[in-house]
């Protein structure tokens, strides 16, 4: 099985929180953590300076584009981040945790 994490980025918690309840609520993931950070980008030309909330999406890969679906829908961003990287190596535990959440 191909285990995955998801990042994206809201510009606030209530945001953040809205996405994490959705992801949870249909089983497409088994733990969303974010956290506050800054970000520095460019956006239409103009260096941009933003605090922001990033998500950690713990997942399968076979719900990627479930999530990626799901994200564009409630984001307020016009071109959001949705990255996954694959998880090369987890803990066994973990790992049986996140099939076992993910059942519904």
């Amino acid at each position: 099985m191909s285990y995955i994490i998801i990042f994206t980025t809201t510009s606030d918690k209530d945001s953040a929180q809205k996405i994490a309840d959705e992801l949870i609520a249909q089983n497409l993931a088994s733990c969303v953590s974010f956290a506050g950070i800054f970000s520095t980008y460019k956006w239409q030309g103009r260096v941009c300076r933003e605090e922001e909330i990033e998500l950690g999406i713990k997942t399968k890969a076979k719900n990627y584009k479930k999530i990626k679906k799901l994200i564009k829908s409630l984001h307020a961003y016009e071109t959001p981040q949705i990255i996954a990287v694959k998880i090369a190596q987890g803990s066994r535990g973990y790992l049986k945790w996140i099939d076992k959440t993910l059942k519904g």
